[in-house]
């Protein structure tokens, strides 16, 4: 299980450290990509994909923490019903 968090751990770094151009992606990139766009610049797309991704990465982090939590406590309740009721009284 350590080898499979290390594996998720290191492609969220690649994730991370590895983007492209960062065109706009704050409030006041934001208005200043509009007033570009509005003095007849070019499409803000860079805006677009940054916001996406952004979006995206909370929700992805999310559900691998609950896809972890949701594997561990299936095992561990695979575990509990390994024991029978003979096993039980062993330990009492």
């Amino acid at each position: 299980m350590r080898h499979n968090l290390l594996n998720i751990i290191v492609i969220a770094l690649i994730f991370v450290s590895v983007n492209g151009d960062a065109n706009a992606q704050c409030a006041m990139c934001k208005g200043a990509a509009e007033m570009n766009l509005k003095q007849g610049g070019g499409d803000p797309q860079g805006l677009n994909n940054g916001i996406l991704y952004m979006l995206s990465l909370p929700y992805l982090l999310v559900g691998a923490i609950g896809v972890w939590w949701w594997r561990n406590r299936k095992k561990s309740q695979e575990q509990v019903s390994e024991f029978s009721e003979n096993d039980f009284a062993q330990y009492e």
